[in-house]
């Protein structure tokens, strides 16, 4: 998790956290685990969905889950090739929302 920050440029921010689910305790306890036969039959087992939440104190304030179909009704179950709803972008127009803040363009 380390190297991913170091490449992602969040290391020494200070504001985020990376952390991992080796076990996927954290996955199965949010209702998370990806079950479709597609990346299962790649070996890809206990898989967390894409998802990104908002949480403020501990509460889960807005939650966003990317898994198919995408916009032409494409197979997508891991949201790999279409993750918008869980970018940045999306959850800070999500947030300002939730704030009563206006949405800038």
């Amino acid at each position: 998790m380390e190297a991913w920050a170091e490449n992602q440029g969040v290391d020494k921010s200070g504001l985020i956290t990376m952390m991992g689910d080796p076990t996927s305790s954290l996955t199965t306890s949010l209702g998370m685990t990806l079950e479709h036969p597609g990346p299962n039959g790649k070996g890809l087992w206990n898989r967390s969905k894409r998802f990104a939440a908002y949480i403020e104190d501990g509460v889960v304030k807005h939650l966003e889950l990317s898994e198919g179909p995408g916009p032409a009704g494409e197979e997508d179950p891991a949201g790999d090739d279409f993750p918008e709803a869980t970018l940045a972008p999306n959850m800070i127009k999500k947030i300002r929302a939730l704030k009563g803040l206006k949405d800038e363009v």
